[in-house]
């Protein structure tokens, strides 16, 4: 039995408490109330949220202060998608294996002209000469990258001497890493002659109608731009990305990403098999918080049985059934987007104040009910608000 096989049984045979899903969700006005009671509790300056339902928007909100100035939050205020851009990247490379353009289980050394370590280090990229002395390198596939399976840490400017390395054999264990994502974008862009940044734009921006969304800074965006706010409520810039990164360069707003996730949900672009893919169990995740990304994997009976990583997502069994999110974070922002795959509904909150965090499992579970989210694996030690 394949892996990833395996884990869908695993899954399966998890014992997980049903909940029938509500069947209205509450209304725009329930919403905006209890987007105002959880930044007051948790003092957020900015934040905004988005319903799907049956694969459609059917609510969109925004509230707040896009900056220090006072400047309202709006629906089609810019704000910096974070690492929900690893998922809009994901659902581009799906089209391409749709295509016949790239195989999630092919080398992806074969797809370069020479080595990988024979590639000089680029500011864009990893430093890719680091992996010489260890051929493993050769494993990677590009399910493996979307898994987060690729065995780098976060990114290599994290380790103590800077230099990329490969911490376990790839394929053999979720650790969560971007310069993973990063890699996948260097084959695409030397391997396969693609422009990760145009394709993006044409297969999934473009697509939904993602008037406000780019994987780089675009002059138009400053008219209506959010800044961000720190733990300890220090106001941080918006970052002006002059680099397209695959792990997270994305800006967005959250109309954008609401379409966004009402397209994913209803798989348009992609084939039955290929949409499936995105969302199912890849590999079990063995780690009781996703970071720091390397610590070690719990013993076998400790482990969540219901979660596992998808491509571009983590998915979950929860009280209502399968589930898939993606968060997305920096030291100024805070982002999730939950769905449910009965009745294809998803809540997105985007929050350019880090500390809106501690209120997204609540803010979800009035919308959605209870979902089963990891709350815990992804933040760790948080404490969240009710």
């Amino acid at each position: 039995m394949r892996p990833f096989a395996l884990m869908l049984v695993l899954l399966t045979a998890a014992p997980i408490a049903r909940a029938t899903p509500p069947t209205t969700l509450p209304d725009p006005a329930a919403v905006d109330a209890e987007m105002a009671r959880m930044m007051a509790k948790t003092r957020a300056q900015g934040l905004a949220l988005a319903v799907i339902d049956h694969g459609k928007v059917v609510q969109v909100h925004a509230a707040g202060k896009r900056n220090a100035a006072g400047d309202p939050l709006t629906t089609d205020t810019v704000m910096y998608g974070a690492s929900l851009t690893k998922m809009a990247f994901a659902y581009m490379v799906m089209q391409l294996v749709d295509e016949g353009v790239l195989d999630l289980d092919r080398p992806i050394g074969e797809y370069l002209q020479r080595p990988l370590p024979d590639y000089p280090a680029e500011k864009q990229y990893a430093p890719w000469p680091d992996l010489r002395d260890d051929p493993r390198w050769r494993r990677l596939t590009a399910r493996m990258l979307l898994s987060h399976r690729s065995g780098f840490a976060n990114f290599a400017f994290l380790e103590p001497d800077g230099k990329l390395r490969l911490h376990f054999d790839p394929g053999t264990r979720y650790a969560y890493s971007g310069e993973g994502l990063i890699l996948l974008q260097f084959v695409l862009e030397r391997g396969l002659g693609l422009k990760v940044g145009a394709e993006m734009q044409r297969r999934v921006f473009d697509r939904f109608g993602m008037t406000r969304t780019s994987m780089l800074w675009r002059p138009d965006f400053a008219g209506n731009l959010a800044d961000g706010w720190t733990q300890d409520g220090t106001s941080e810039p918006h970052d002006e990305r002059s680099r397209v990164r695959a792990a997270g360069s994305m800006d967005t707003t959250i109309t954008d990403i609401a379409r966004f996730a009402a397209g994913y949900m209803r798989g348009e672009g992609l084939s039955a098999k290929g949409r499936a893919e995105l969302v199912h169990a890849q590999w079990p995740i063995t780690t009781a918080s996703q970071f720091p990304t390397l610590q070690d994997e719990l013993a076998p009976a400790q482990r969540r049985r219901d979660l596992a990583a998808g491509l571009g997502v983590v998915v979950f069994q929860g009280p209502q059934g399968r589930g898939f999110y993606k968060g997305g974070h920096d030291d100024a922002v805070g982002n999730t987007l939950v769905c449910v795959a009965r009745r294809q509904r998803c809540v997105v909150v985007l929050g350019n104040d880090v500390r809106a965090e501690a209120a997204f499992p609540a803010l979800v579970r009035f919308v959605l009910g209870e979902t089963g989210a990891p709350w815990s694996w992804e933040y760790g030690g948080k404490t969240f608000v009710e």
